[in-house]
């Protein structure tokens, strides 16, 4: 059977966001010491101790924003420790994620470096468990205000004259739960009292970000759309903050201490991670309802500011580093996310893969042994991709049944597809999910035809494939032959477990 699909290239969409492709690094294991942060005093190729392959190879995925710096993290981290000459800086322990003494050498400064090496847009999650309102407001001032100030001047002092641009704050993090167990109410008034103090400062204009829900609790969202406005009003009124966030990892164990292995795994236990990944579609549907209901407008953005893959550590790594390997798998995860996302991107503004480097669906492994950097396959699809970012999403409308199996009490579709315009060019990611089946799809472009047509293809011999210091090119995107156009009709074969994206102009 051929799946057949209609993409009307000439009916503008929706603007994808490039701040969906957006990544978190938090002061968890080796993400930012190891990962990002490697010292000034290292033999490993740096800029002010920020290594610059990890930053090269992110560079490269066109990288739009890094939260930062947390997660947990951020509620119990004060900015102010994090500040000034690395050995008068405080010790800490980090009593989410292993325990271990944080030296606060890798802060606000070195943060703000590493920004400005990737290019990317810094979005900064405050401390509202166990901070402050005017700890979180005097950052906002010691970051972007010229001029003289109290926190101007500190600033000059620790060496930086002149603010930095920092658009993305973030009121605190997972208040239901590390960030000050709160309940829904009292975290929205929370929000309100932190996001008046957070200001304005000449042209830098704060985008503040409501820590949102745990997955399907919608009842968090209404809490914080409450405060903004009434239900049905066309016009939100408060600027306490400007978006709502939420969180969803794919997480497939059978109970949260048992996650399954990262590589190590069945058909079934593939499909079952398939399946939970790809009720993404759902609960942001669902978040959606709730914030459309109360901003029909659309003035209030939704975040997905963590979202991955969460597996058992690898074995022998230490339990509170979420160190996990990166199969094939994962690199279809994070396809089907992307799909679901420009299908929302009136409404979905940013997303966070969490996390960037050595902690759970990571773009980039870095071996502390042989110093080497590995790329995963969740990395691939992140550059196969990046021309979507800022596009203009183009609806796909399918003819024929998608294929499907039931996995559980749930059914999964097992073809995903999306489509982008951008510069003259189109762009169609396509994900075959079966393990086993190759799919064919032909995609009828109404209202343009397509030439100079290139395609690349990301898969595998087995599921279970990733990439290490040893062999890291074993989950590789390669071009791909498969893809034929004539005229206004696009064919594309897609073999078993295979991501592939097809570029033409128009």
């Amino acid at each position: 059977m051929i799946i057949q699909a209609v993409i009307n290239v000439d009916l503008d969409g929706p603007r994808i966001n490039r701040h969906v492709y957006g990544h978190f690094a938090e002061h968890l294991g080796r993400c930012v010491y190891g990962g990002f942060y490697v010292g000034e005093d290292s033999d490993i190729p740096h800029e002010g101790g920020i290594r610059l392959d990890v930053v090269d190879a992110l560079r490269a995925l066109d990288i739009p924003n890094l939260r930062w710096p947390g997660g947990c993290f951020a509620d119990e981290y004060h900015w102010r420790d994090g500040i000034g000459p690395k050995d008068e800086r405080p010790v800490m322990v980090n009593t989410h994620w292993g325990g271990v003494e944080e030296n606060n050498h890798f802060g606000t400064h070195e943060f703000m470096a590493l920004c400005e090496l990737l290019g990317a847009e810094p979005y900064i999650s405050g401390n509202v468990g166990s901070g402050t309102v005017r700890e979180m407001s005097e950052w906002v001032e010691y970051l972007t205000r010229a001029g003289d100030s109290p926190m101007a001047r500190l600033r000059a002092a620790n060496g930086r004259s002149e603010p930095w641009p920092v658009r993305f704050w973030g009121l605190g993090n997972e208040a239901w739960g590390c960030g000050g167990n709160m309940t829904a109410e009292h975290y929205a008034q929370e929000a309100r009292r932190y996001g008046t103090y957070c200001r304005d400062y000449g042209d830098n204009q704060l985008y503040k970000i409501a820590a949102g829900a745990n997955a399907d609790d919608y009842a968090w969202t209404e809490s914080l759309m409450k405060q903004l406005g009434h239900l049905g009003c066309q016009h939100v009124r408060s600027t306490a903050f400007h978006a709502v966030s939420v969180h969803y990892y794919t997480v497939t164990g059978p109970t949260w201490e048992e996650k399954g292995s990262a590589t190590v795994f069945d058909t079934g236990e593939y499909y079952t991670t398939m399946a939970a990944a790809a009720r993404i579609e759902q609960l942001l549907a669902g978040h959606t309802a709730v914030l459309d209901c109360y901003d029909p407008n659309k003035s209030v953005g939704l975040v997905l500011d963590e979202w991955g893959t969460w597996f058992d550590v690898a074995r022998g790594t230490n339990p509170g580093f979420l160190y996990q390997q990166n199969t094939l798998r994962d690199a279809l995860v994070a396809s089907v996310h992307f799909d679901v996302f420009h299908r929302h991107a009136d409404r979905l503004v940013m997303a966070n893969i969490a996390q960037t480097v050595n902690v759970l669906q990571a773009m980039i492994l870095t071996d502390p042994d042989s110093k080497a950097m590995v790329l995963t396959p969740t990395y691939h699809v992140f550059r196969m991709n990046r021309g979507h970012q800022d596009a203009t999403a183009l609806r796909v409308d399918f003819r024929t049944a998608l294929p499907s199996r039931p996995v559980g009490d749930a059914t999964l579709t097992t073809v995903s597809m999306s489509a982008s315009r951008k510069d003259g060019r189109l762009l169609v990611s396509l994900s075959n999910l079966d393990a086993t089946a190759a799919a064919d799809v032909e995609i009828d472009l109404r209202g343009g035809t397509a030439g100079d047509v290139a395609a690349v293809i990301l898969t595998a011999v087995a599921l279970q494939d990733h990439n290490t210091p040893q062999a890291p090119a074993v989950v590789a995107p390669r071009a791909y032959d498969g893809v034929t156009v004539d005229g206004g009709t696009l064919r594309v074969h897609l073999p078993a477990h295979a991501f592939v994206t097809v570029s033409a102009g128009l």
